[in-house]
């Protein structure tokens, strides 16, 4: 059931706000908690001190900042600086992508970042997704077996996870210990070509649903991760964008959503 979770807004619901109005609008609607983007180049002392105001009287905790995204090359000194404003804010976990054709690569580089969070209040979480270069759960164990490091954890998402052919019987080799957090969505059961990476992009940043809108096998998933493990729910859509432009009025509705489908699909018989 929900009240055995805890919920946030995911930031990608709100993209064109920013974190302080993604933290407002999160608190109007009711979440226990909230997602932020995080860009390094332009966050200052000031933009910390508004946000950490706005969560303390919004009541909020954050349970993810986003995104580092690694690439080819060395570590990016940017990406570091977003483990430190995220330990700032207090955030629980920041969410790592990887670009880099290299494994070996992305496995260092990763490392490198749970070694600089030693010590802050949050986990490293690497998400796996079939236009990424971590393309399915497979992949992304590899990783985290390479590491091994106790801060590390491993991202779910309930939708990279059907589109790369991953199902909620995989998730039993996951060591209990990796898993962190997971998001929540909806989409269609059947989605773009496996080999089409454009096409499967498109649809996690525009074509999400809420939970219950689509045909994802969702209460098999949840079923199959740690039962109060904290959720994001990440409804990227354009479509809520468009017909929602306003922020509090759109985390009200995902909100509402999401709720009445774990009332309705989730409550005790």
């Amino acid at each position: 059931m929900a009240a055995s979770r805890l919920l946030s807004l995911a930031s990608g619901v709100m993209p064109e706000a920013t974190p302080l109005q993604t933290v407002r609008a999160a608190a109007e609607a009711g979440f226990a908690a909230v997602g932020l983007w995080i860009e390094p180049e332009r966050w200052t002392a000031h933009t910390t001190a508004e946000v950490r105001a706005a969560l303390a009287d919004g009541g909020l905790t954050v349970l993810d900042a986003e995104v580092v995204w690694l690439r080819p090359g060395p570590m990016n000194p940017a990406h570091l600086r977003a483990l430190d404003i995220a330990a700032e804010l207090g955030a629980a976990n920041v969410l790592v992508v990887s670009s880099d054709p290299d494994a070996g690569a992305t496995a260092g580089k990763f490392a490198a970042l749970c070694e600089h969070a030693r010590g802050m209040p949050l986990r490293v979480a690497l998400e796996f997704g079939a236009f990424t270069d971590v393309p399915d759960l497979h992949a992304a164990l590899a990783i985290l077996g390479r590491v091994d490091l106790p801060n590390q954890a491993l991202l779910v998402d309930a939708l990279h996870l059907h589109r790369s052919g991953g199902d909620a019987d995989a998730l039993a080799a996951v060591p209990r210990q990796w898993f962190s957090y997971a998001q929540l969505c909806d989409a269609s059961a059947v989605g773009p070509a496996a080999t089409d990476r454009a096409a499967i992009r498109e649809e996690a940043v525009d074509r999400r649903s809420c939970p219950g809108e689509g045909g994802l096998p969702l209460r098999a998933l949840l079923a199959a991760l740690p039962s109060a493990l904290p959720l994001s729910v990440e409804v990227r859509s354009s479509r809520l964008r468009e017909d929602f432009p306003d922020f509090s009025e759109r985390a009200r509705v995902v909100r509402r959503l999401t709720q009445r489908w774990f009332d309705a699909v989730l409550a005790p018989v």
